[in-house]
This record gives structure tokens, C-alpha cells and sequence, in this order.
């Protein structure tokens, strides 16, 4: 992949998706469902959770990075995301957290790094909250923790290409490749209405959280991005400018840079 790399668009992510991945994955069984995680490369763990709607391969730029950089990369596919299953309860980020737990235990690893995308941000804050002894640190990417940090939506072209491409492997990967649509207000639902974590929730946070707000993100305000790197302790507030909510997918090596910067700190 060229260096100069660029799908601020999203042109080329709606006609083909993101790098395709390394071929392999396994499931693991976990409280009436079966969830999809691969593993890459080795070294310390690092965890890529994607964004709602999404899966693994949303990741496609940054896996070879993270493996040439030395680390073992575990992406999973959430609860009823991807190739994973679901059972009839609603969706909720601490259940898609307790999933993530259950395949670190399967691939025995004590801990790991959470680098987490909007939705999978609010997993990584779960984890934290639920268990710090587990999270070495999380990446804090496009998301709000309560209902003030979230913009009024509006569609824009680069949301409409991403909900396209989302259709798209829903219906590929999927074990339900017709329910896109209830998987699509399942999925809102829970966005809608979680999480709502109080500035005491954010201060009882006690692993390193980076927080990364994108300048152009569509869904998340800049000042919440503020308010959760002071009410975090020890969270630090990063910056990237000419991207958006999909900077993983619009200039990756932009993102890659960031959380190559986030775990190196980690290991200081």
C-alpha cells in the first residue's frame, strides 16, 4: 500500500472494502453466541475492535502495520457483527465486552491493548471499567459515552458509502444475510440509548486511555472529546486534522501513526 494512500470519500471502501485480511479465524462459544476473531503476527496483544455495522476487515490498513511493527494483532468480529452470531437478547456494550474477555481467555492472554473505532471505543471503555487488570490501555476512537457528546445526524456522502459497504458484508459474512435492516435498528437502539456513564464512571477509569477525535467526525462533538481526556484521569487528548469519523479508511497511515504512538507509550 502506498504511503500517500487516501479514500477520504470513501469511494474505494463502498466499491471494494479495505484491504482484505489474511485468510484464517476461529470462533469462540460464548453465552449464546459464536464470535469471530483472528490472529496476526506476534509479539504484545493488541486488540481491534470495529465500529457498529462493521467487522474485522474494516481493518484492512491496519493489520500488516501492527504486525510489521511487531505486535500480535487479534481482530474479532462483535456480537452479531461480521461472522459472528447473536442470541435474542438486545445488544449492549457490556455483553459485546464480556464477549471480548471470553476470547482473550480462549487465546489465554492475561492482557491486551484495545484499540477501539467508534462502537469499539465504548467496548474498550466496558473493558476498562469492568476489568483494568486486563486492559494494559485503551485507543479511544469517535465515540460519545453519554447522549450529549453526539451530533444531530445528518447523511452525508461518506456515511452513505460506509452503510453501503456495511450492507454489502453483512449479507457475505452473515450466518442471517437477509436481516441487515433489523440488524441495522438493533444496532441503533443500543447506540441510541448506550452508553450513559456519569463523570464519576470516567473518573473511577484507571488504565491509560488515549482519547483520538478526528477535526471533520460526523457523529462526535469535539468538545466531548475534551470532556472525556479531562474527566478520564491521566487520559491524553490527540488531534488528527482533514478526517473524519472513518480515518482508518480515509488515511491510514495518518491512524496507524497514532496508535503505533499510543502502544509505544504503553510500554514506557
Amino acid at each position: 500500500m502506498a504511503t500517500d494512500f487516501a479514500d477520504d470519500e470513501l469511494t474505494q471502501f463502498k466499491a471494494h472494502g479495505a484491504r482484505p485480511l489474511p485468510a484464517g479465524g476461529n470462533f469462540t462459544e460464548h453465552e449464546g453466541a459464536r464470535i469471530w476473531h483472528a490472529e496476526y503476527g506476534a509479539g504484545e496483544p493488541v486488540i481491534l475492535l470495529h465500529g457498529g455495522l462493521g467487522n474485522s476487515g474494516n481493518w484492512g490498513y491496519q493489520v500488516p502495520a501492527l504486525v510489521d511493527a511487531g505486535y500480535l494483532v487479534v481482530a474479532i468480529d462483535s456480537r452479531g457483527h461480521g461472522r459472528s452470531s447473536r442470541d435474542g437478547r438486545p445488544y449492549s456494550y457490556e455483553q459485546m465486552a464480556s464477549d471480548v474477555f471470553a476470547v482473550m481467555d480462549a487465546l489465554k492472554l492475561a492482557r491486551a491493548a484495545i484499540v477501539g473505532w467508534s462502537d469499539g471505543a465504548c467496548i474498550g471503555l466496558a473493558m476498562a471499567r469492568r476489568a483494568p487488570q486486563r486492559v494494559t490501555g485503551v485507543l479511544f476512537f469517535a465515540c460519545n459515552v453519554d447522549p450529549s457528546g453526539a451530533r444531530p445526524f445528518e447523511m452525508t456522502p461518506s456515511i452513505d458509502a460506509c452503510i453501503t459497504r456495511h450492507r454489502l458484508d453483512y449479507a457475505t459474512l452473515s450466518a442471517t444475510p437477509d436481516d441487515f435492516e433489523a440488524f441495522f435498528e438493533a444496532v441503533g437502539e443500543m447506540q441510541r440509548t448506550q452508553p450513559n456513564y456519569s463523570a464519576d464512571d470516567l473518573a473511577g477509569i484507571k488504565v491509560p486511555v488515549t482519547v483520538l477525535q478526528a477535526e471533520h467526525d460526523e457523529f462526535i462533538t469535539p468538545e466531548h472529546a475534551e470532556y472525556l481526556a479531562e474527566t478520564i484521569p491521566g487520559a491524553e487528548l490527540r488531534l488528527m486534522s482533514g478526517v473524519s469519523h472513518f480515518a482508518p479508511l480515509q488515511r491510514p497511515d495518518l491512524f496507524n501513526s497514532e496508535i503505533l504512538r499510543f502502544l509505544k507509550g504503553l510500554s514506557r
